[in-house]
Parts: structure tokens; sequence; C-alpha cells
């Protein structure tokens, strides 16, 4: 019979999405989470419209269009002249073209916005400071499927033979924000910008709830064993500073005038198992942690969460989980492998660089969004 509960281990987008699919079902769920409460991590988001399409099967777009902003477009530029290399138009033209709107916020909104819903729903009840032990925490009642909602460090994944496990990528994340009054003017007030340079690549777009802008320069780098986020050492400080030197005069004095940046080792999931044949199951970056290189990290967790609770709701458990992994992993590999190439191309240098710049100042923008229909245009199952 399908499922009436479930327990769902983590309180981050994954598990909160979850729980409202799952009760938009008639499914019933107790979500545990280890922080003592819901704290602000990371910083913004670009929710694209196959995860606002979710969203608003949800209930909640509504609340996060009055607080996010739609870029009118998705701009490509070099680091080093920032001329503008191409642009894929977003504003009306993604409500047009993929039936939904794409947006940027700061992610304590959406995660905000997804636990004032759960807690207004009664199928769900949240527990916080919840440490998932050998054992699973004692619910309202007893969960007949357990997803893993726990992140790319997963506990859940311990209970599945032949799990993801995490592994570094290689890659550094340099997160930082701007006021708007200090914003240099070639960071556009209405477009998400990615600056593309040798050996790296940033990524900047307005916040309109703080007024500000979100900034993520990523490299490639290595760290020690134990790294994880926090303020760069000085030899860290030194990487970032020396991949953007060559870079245009702006953004590497941009770089230099910032003492608040944070850095964040990027970690991703090794292929594996997402399901045990059973009762347990791995959604979001628990299964299939990637790069940030096609901003969809969110989008897929959000796409997991709901597709599960559609297979939930109408096969046996063991069934469901089985079909949702065999469903969703080509996905996946298929979202992997154009990161890979976003990286290969964001980060080229030399003869491959200058073919890739005349490559795309000759697509015309409709051209540019048709190769992004598969991931923007995705409707998923339920």
């Amino acid at each position: 019979m399908p499922v009436e509960h479930a327990a769902i281990i983590g309180a981050g987008i994954g598990g909160l999405t979850a729980a409202l699919a799952l009760a938009g079902r008639g499914i019933s769920s107790d979500i545990f989470e280890q922080a003592p409460e819901l704290a602000e991590v990371g910083a913004g988001l670009q929710i694209s419209p196959n995860a606002s399409r979710v969203l608003a099967e949800l209930g909640v777009l509504d609340r996060l269009t009055s607080l996010w902003l739609e870029p009118q477009s998705i701009r490509l530029i070099s680091g080093s002249s920032l001329r503008e290399l191409a642009a894929v138009p977003a504003g009306s033209f993604a409500r047009y073209r993929w039936g939904a709107p794409y947006g940027v916020l700061h992610r304590k909104t959406l995660q905000k916005t997804l636990l004032d819903a759960v807690i207004a729903n009664p199928l769900c009840a949240l527990h916080l400071g919840i440490r998932l032990e050998s054992d699973l925490p004692q619910g309202r009642r007893p969960a007949a499927v357990v997803i893993g909602a726990d992140g790319v460090w997963s506990k859940v994944r311990q209970a599945i033979s032949g799990a993801p496990a995490p592994q570094f990528s290689g890659n550094i994340a340099f997160r930082f924000t701007i006021a708007e009054r200090e914003a240099p003017g070639f960071l556009d007030r209405s477009s998400v910008s990615a600056l593309l340079g040798s050996s790296a690549h940033m990524v900047c777009y307005p916040l309109k709830e703080t007024g500000g802008f979100n900034m993520v320069a990523i490299t490639a780098g290595n760290i020690a064993p134990q790294a994880w986020q926090g303020k760069p050492t000085q030899a860290q400080q030194d990487l970032l500073q020396s991949r953007f030197r060559r870079w245009h005069p702006a953004i590497a004095g941009l770089l230099e005038q910032h003492s608040d940046i944070t850095f964040w080792p990027l970690f991703e999931a090794t292929p594996g198992k997402w399901q045990d044949g059973n009762k347990t199951v791995l959604i979001g970056d628990a299964a299939h942690a990637m790069m940030p290189f096609a901003a969809q990290g969110a989008a897929m967790a959000i796409e997991d969460a709901f597709e599960l609770a559609a297979f939930l709701a109408t096969r046996p458990v063991s069934e469901a989980i089985s079909l949702f992994e065999r469903h969703r992993t080509p996905r996946i590999a298929k979202l992997r492998q154009r990161g890979a190439f976003n990286r290969f191309a964001y980060h080229a240098s030399g003869p491959i660089r200058l073919g890739r710049d005349i490559v795309l100042s000759l697509k015309p923008p409709q051209s540019l969004a048709a190769d992004l229909d598969w991931i923007y245009g995705y409707h998923p199952v339920g």
C-alpha cells in the first residue's frame, strides 16, 4: 500500500520541500533536524523555472515572487575586458518560454518561506536539535519510509550499502556580498552576470531583500583534509588574488577591498545507490551533490522531493524508491555533464578561450535559450 507517514532527516530546502510535497498527497511526516534552530547557511540562490514550477505547485511561489528579483537576463562577460559575450533573456521571456519564472533571492528567504508553510501544515511536524544516532528518532507515529535530506555529509547514507560518498571536487568558492552603494558600475542591477576567465569565474547578481549583490568567485585549489567553510587563511587569500590578478583591474580591486570573504571548499557526491530497496532513500545533496556550474543544486533537491512524493503516494515503498532512483539518475547524470562542460568553457584560457568568445558572440539569444530547454522546461512527475 502507499505510504501514510514518513521520517525526513534534514530540514534544509530538500527536506522541507519533501514534507510539503508529501502533505499535498495526504502523507504526514516528522522532520528531524540536528541544528537547534534553522539559521542562515550560504548566500544567494538562483531558482530556475524547473524549480519555481514545483514551488508553485506547493503553494509557496506567490510569497517568494513578492520578495525576490526576476533578472532580465543571464549575461556571460569577459573577465579581462568586461565585454558582454552573450546573454540569455529571462524576466518575462522565461515565464513565456518555460512557463514559470526565474528568480534570484537569499537562501534564507526560500528556507523561511518553506519553513512557514511546513509549520502551518498539520501533516508536518518539525523537530529541532535531534541528532541521528544508530536508531531513528521517535516521531508522532512509525515511519514507513526514511528520507535522507541531510546534505553532502549525510548520515542516512550509512544505512544504504554502496551509497555515494563525499569527495572534494578540486574547486573552491569564495563568497561575499556588496552593498548597493559600494557596487561598481560593471555590476548590472537587473541581471545575473557570470564573468569568465582563465581558471576561474565569478557569478554576481542583486538581492532584492538585502539591497546588495551576491558575489561568488570559483576557482581550482587544494584544501587541508578537514577544511570547511570559514574565513580564508592568508594562503587562501593569496590564491584568490593570484587567480584574478590578470582580470580587469576593477575586479581585482574589488576582491582586494573586501575583508568579509568566506572560503567554501566545494564537495560533491560520488556515484552510488540512493536507496536500500526497503525503506530508506536519499534526495538532494545526500544523493548527488554536484558542482554549481549549472546553478541547479537547489533545483535538483526541489525536483527530487516533489517526484519522490509522487512515487510514494501511488506505490509500495520499496517499489516507489526504486522507481524514483531509476527515474532521476539519468537527469542528474546529464546535469553533471553539463556542469563539467560549463566549467571547461568558463575557465578556458588561450586559444580555447578565444574560440569560446567567438562562438558565444555569434549565438543569438533564442539559440542560447534553446540549449536550456531540457533543464528549465522540465515538468516533474506528479
